[in-house]
């Protein structure tokens, strides 16, 4: 008699796409068997798109664990950017499993860290590495997500935060003023207003509409008729508009600041991770001097921050592979 395969379902849900994988539940690393992505807005909820996906490839589930861009209270997440209710016990009815594990998707990734090889990783900072010491992980995308990781004496235990939404601090003059253009817009001006693919167009539009640069035709044309930050971020990075450089100097800037006070509120002496879709897309400006400065101006802390290794993510499958884990091992 043939023997059944058993697969772990994994899931990555942001606010702009939804990636689904089944990966064999083998050794430290799983490795996906299948993977498909759907635009998260297309659809109604996750249930919808984990039933389609598992109608499509058949699979016995064994276990499945999701990680969500938002809080997860109680295997209960209202998303941040979809309107959407995910829901533990839902999905673990629509799967016929007794349960799902239900998890913030910054804290997904955290648990994939441990599975990464050198390869997956480039480095901005040596740092003293510490592998005694808590970890944590920033991720700019579609929001601004953070979480930490926890040593407890043989590996780290990744916990969960929604420090993406803490207040944005300025620190000079000019993002004084960008903070006074952005309260206009929102009724609380957070760190992901400013550091996420939106918080990118936001810092554009700030500082076109505050005329310190030129708004080229063609740049115009192009960001109404593509996505906008991928627009700004690739003139940047070509050099092709002074705007745009401009705009992701004081994106990164920012970053930078933010993942500093992250590392400095968790005591992330084992290291600050960069993760999130845009870090690997704009690889050459986080590797100058701009993040680094940012991440180390913290005036008596400088040395301590200084001594903390920098890594930046480049795997896009490392919530998938945390999500397989923790499904997997519980760990």
């Amino acid at each position: 008699m043939e023997e059944v395969r058993l697969v772990i379902l994994a899931g990555d849900i942001g606010g702009t796409n939804t990636r689904l994988a089944f990966f064999d539940d083998e050794g430290e690393r799983p490795k996906p068997v299948v993977v498909d992505v759907f635009p998260s807005g297309a659809h109604k909820g996750l249930t919808e798109i984990v039933s389609r996906f598992v109608t499509t490839h058949r699979l016995p589930v064994e276990g499945a664990c999701f990680g969500v861009a938002g809080p997860v209270i109680h295997g209960r997440s209202e998303t941040s950017n979809l309107a959407w209710i995910v829901d533990a016990r839902e999905l673990a009815d629509e799967l016929g499993l007794e349960t799902v594990h239900l998890i913030n998707d910054l804290e997904a990734n955290a648990y994939g860290i441990a599975a990464l090889g050198p390869d997956d990783f480039a480095i901005l900072n040596k740092g003293t590495p510490n592998a005694g010491g808590n970890a944590a992980l920033i991720s700019a995308g579609t929001g601004l997500g953070e979480a930490g990781l926890h040593w407890e004496g043989d590996r780290h235990q990744p916990f969960p935060s929604e420090g993406g939404h803490v207040d944005f601090a300025p620190r000079n003059e000019i993002e004084v003023e960008l903070f006074l253009y952005l309260q206009t817009r929102f009724e609380h001006v957070s760190y992901e207003r400013v550091v996420s693919g939106p918080g990118l167009y936001n810092v554009y539009q700030f500082l076109r509409d505050t005329g310190r640069g030129d708004e080229p035709a063609w740049l115009a044309d192009r960001i109404r008729q593509e996505d906008p930050p991928s627009v700004i971020s690739s003139g940047a990075i070509e050099g092709d508009c002074k705007l745009c450089v401009q705009a992701l100097d004081l994106f990164v800037s920012v970053y930078g600041a933010e993942a500093g006070n992250l590392a400095l509120k968790v005591m992330a002496t084992g290291g600050l991770f960069v993760g999130g879709g845009i870090a690997p897309k704009i690889l050459p400006k986080l590797k100058d001097s701009i993040f680094m400065k940012a991440f180390t101006a913290k005036g008596r802390m400088k040395a301590l921050l200084e001594a903390i290794p920098v890594h930046v993510i480049l795997s896009d499958e490392t919530a998938l592979v945390g999500a397989a884990r923790l499904a997997a091992h519980g760990h």
